[in-house]
């Protein structure tokens, strides 16, 4: 009897890890759907707008969705990438996050009427831009002092030091 409330933690640890990596299954695969039926439409787009008169020819607001849809599919390629290593290690890079936040504000700075838009609005992009390549910066400064990443323990010298 006193074995069993040391036995009920780990059962339900067991669970609930189960759990989070069935659910993790799940949105890869759901991932790749997306992924997939996103790959199919931009050819699909590219195709409709590359037949029509003037034949292939695109306007520049064409030019601009084709890329939106081509930074959409890289983000979501990004996340897949994210889900997959978290499932295969349990754990999560930062570092790949950064890289996904900052594909995902590229997009946004490519489609962005510059001209509509009021300077503060400008300002705050720029802001987002510049806390994204800051955070990015510390983060491989981080791995690179650590060792993660690198292929060597962190007490080992390095040859780059």
């Amino acid at each position: 009897m006193a074995d069993a409330p040391e036995h009920e933690p780990r059962g339900m640890l067991k669970v609930m890890q189960r759990f989070e990596h069935g659910i993790i299954a799940a949105l890869l695969v759901m991932m790749m759907l997306t992924i997939l039926l996103a790959t199919i439409d931009l050819g699909w787009t590219l195709v409709q707008r590359l037949v029509k008169p003037p034949v292939m020819l695109l306007e520049v607001e064409e030019i601009s969705e084709i890329f939106g849809l081509v930074f959409m599919i890289l983000i979501g390629l990004e996340l897949l990438e994210t889900v997959k290593t978290y499932l295969a290690k349990d754990q999560l890079h930062v570092e790949v996050v950064f890289l996904v936040a900052m594909i995902a504000v590229a997009r946004k700075v490519i489609l962005l009427d510059a001209k509509k838009l009021e300077p503060t609005v400008l300002y705050g992009v720029a802001a987002i831009i510049a806390a994204l390549a800051v955070g990015f910066f510390f983060v491989k400064l981080a791995y690179r002092k650590g060792g993660g990443g690198r292929g060597h323990k962190p007490d080992e010298p390095r040859d780059d030091a």
